[in-house]
């Protein structure tokens, strides 16, 4: 089942700017530079990686399919007076130039995309030799307050947690990766060239926290009645067991870097 972000725009744009700040340094470490390179973000979201690889000298192109999520993306990028090209378009089919790309970005997105599909489409649209880039990051399930509030959501919900996408069908991962997706990448040329993490945290306030809860996809197919009232009884749970303060949450940082070949 697909899960429409569009409905926690706002949400996503505020609650999803996560990113740990060394990022870029580490995957230049490790090669990877985006200075004057053109990129293609695929499921770019509100444009949180596609503004930072701006920053970092790109020439960059956010492809993302809720035209809502784009709207904020682009309020965003007006504040802060980023200069970005979106194409509403889905990542399997994104319209773009044939072998038009330096390199194909995508964070927090590829379980939601149909794995051949992309893979045909990044083939497509990456020059030889260019790379792709996939990301994953989250909060993590041993943090104390991911604990209590994930004991808390499985008893509103009992049944109805489960991996995001495509990530339900598989029954084992490395680095939050499902093995499948590697021999994806193979089978359609793309060497794998890195594969690494990165810990951090994240601050966040008891209502900051419960608005990130309500971002996550499974609570997307919740009505919005039964939404509200789980973050009516998450947030006075957490302030009894941790205090009203704010909250270090540990997150962590998946990175698979591959080469088109």
């Amino acid at each position: 089942m697909k899960a429409d972000f569009g409905k926690v725009a706002k949400g996503y744009a505020l609650y999803r700017n996560d990113l740990t700040e060394d990022l870029f340094e580490n995957l230049k470490i490790r090669g990877l530079s985006f200075q004057g390179r053109s990129v293609a973000d695929l499921g770019a979201g509100t444009g949180v990686l596609t503004r930072m690889l701006l920053n970092q000298g790109a020439a960059v192109t956010g492809v993302e399919p809720s035209a809502e999520l784009i709207r904020q993306a682009k309020l965003i990028d007006e504040e802060c007076g980023a200069a970005i090209e979106y194409v509403n378009r889905y990542a399997e089919d994104t319209g773009l130039p044939v072998q038009s790309f330096d390199a194909v970005t995508a964070l927090r997105a590829w379980h939601w995309f149909d794995g051949q599909a992309v893979l045909k489409e990044v083939k497509r649209i990456l020059k030889p030799d260019g790379d792709l880039l996939i990301m994953d990051s989250g909060f993590v399930s041993s943090d104390p307050v991911v604990q209590e509030t994930m004991g808390l959501l499985k008893k509103a919900i009992p049944g109805r947690i489960k991996p995001a996408g495509r990530k339900a069908d598989s029954g084992q991962s490395i680095n939050s990766f499902p093995v499948e997706w590697f021999e994806e990448w193979q089978a359609h040329g793309f060497d794998l060239k890195e594969l690494y993490s990165d810990d951090y945290t994240v601050p966040f306030t008891p209502d900051t926290w419960c608005e990130r809860i309500k971002t996550l996809s499974w609570m997307l197919h919740l009505e919005e009645g039964e939404r509200n009232q789980i973050m009516a009884s998450l947030k006075p749970h957490l302030i009894r067991q941790f205090g009203d303060r704010t909250y270090e949450i540990s997150h962590k940082l998946f990175i698979v870097l591959l080469k088109n070949v």
